[in-house]
């Protein structure tokens, strides 16, 4: 089967090569995937480029143990392992494997069962494989982490990503008056979408705005934590799903540190892998929510997109649809 691999770390359009692998064969508990579509996640860029450096106690010192990228996928199960009884071959199905490692980059994958959701015929395959990472981490740093309530106000940073597009539109679910920053080259689309206003936060720096929120999602996390708190209501929320690693840890630390003294709340999001997906499908039935897709894009594209994901150019998700036709739901 063809796969994208790499052998050492590097900038992905000179490192990420078109290969041929043996199709896996899947254990006990896993399956066998048909990939019909995948999306380029941070995790990705992290893995590939082997930067920020401490990441490589994760993926490998000297270089990556895993060589194939790729965390999300939709496609058809194909051969199922000899414990696995909820699901069966010809099932379409959707997921995310970040909690097992990666390899969605290729044309078969065999995945553990528990990374699998079946996916609702009214979705396609590209729809499909731009929701499982991104609309869990939204929904947990909303309603897990961030408590969301109804007619909260609300600031998205980056909220022109995958996870912004998608918190936005469960924050209007809530009602809430929705605030994103991005680049000007998104911001008209982040209003299609349905943010109430929109920030080019190259000529905005919204902590020094004179404008309080209840709730402050944070896809960069590029500030330090005392801007951020300027920005917060007596009670509000701060919640981070990452960003640059310094910044990070000043949250994770003078965060608690001025949790203790008020009632503002500074948390990171430690995503639950594949959780509550039946909950979008629900949303997208009733055309509460959509997927934002940046492509479909060809297979043959993925070490630029991974670049083009770096520069954080991209417009919602990122989507590469394998050279395959799609089966009929």
């Amino acid at each position: 089967m063809k796969a994208i691999i790499f052998e050492n770390y590097g900038a992905p359009e000179k490192v990420l090569k078109i290969g041929e692998v043996e199709i896996p064969i899947p254990k006990d508990n896993e399956v066998l995937i048909k990939i019909y579509a995948t999306a380029i996640n941070d995790y990705d860029w992290n893995l590939v480029s082997g930067k920020p450096l401490l990441y490589r106690m994760m993926f490998g010192l000297l270089k990556p143990k895993k060589n194939i990228p790729g965390i999300e996928f939709s496609g058809v199960i194909e051969r199922i392992g000899g414990v696995v009884d909820e699901l069966k071959i010809g099932d379409a199905v959707f997921g995310d494997i970040s909690e097992f490692g990666f390899g969605t980059f290729a044309e078969y994958i065999c995945v553990n069962e528990k990374s699998v959701v079946k996916k609702t015929k009214e979705l396609s395959f590209e729809e499909a494989t731009t929701v499982p990472h991104a609309f869990a981490l939204a929904l947990q740093a909303l309603k897990d982490i961030g408590q969301i309530k109804k007619n909260q106000k609300i600031l998205i940073n980056g909220g022109g990503g995958g996870v912004g597009l998608f918190a936005v539109q469960i924050a209007k679910v809530y009602g809430c008056h929705v605030t994103g920053v991005d680049s000007s080259e998104k911001l008209e689309l982040m209003k299609s979408v349905g943010f109430d206003t929109v920030i080019d936060y190259k000529i905005t720096n919204f902590t020094q705005e004179n404008v309080a929120y209840d709730l402050v999602l944070d896809c960069k996390t590029n500030q330090s934590v005392f801007a951020y708190k300027r920005v917060l209501k007596d009670k509000g929320n701060y919640v981070t799903i990452g960003g640059q690693l310094t910044k990070l840890f000043s949250v994770v630390l003078w965060g608690k540190i001025i949790s203790l003294f008020s009632a503002k709340q500074f948390q990171l999001v430690g995503l639950q892998q594949n959780k509550e997906l039946d909950y979008f499908m629900e949303l997208f039935k009733q055309k509460k929510i959509k997927s934002i897709i940046d492509g479909p894009y060809l297979f043959e594209d993925i070490p630029r997109l991974i670049q083009y994901f770096g520069k954080g150019k991209h417009k919602g998700k990122i989507v590469i649809k394998m050279n395959v036709d799609s089966p009929m739901d």
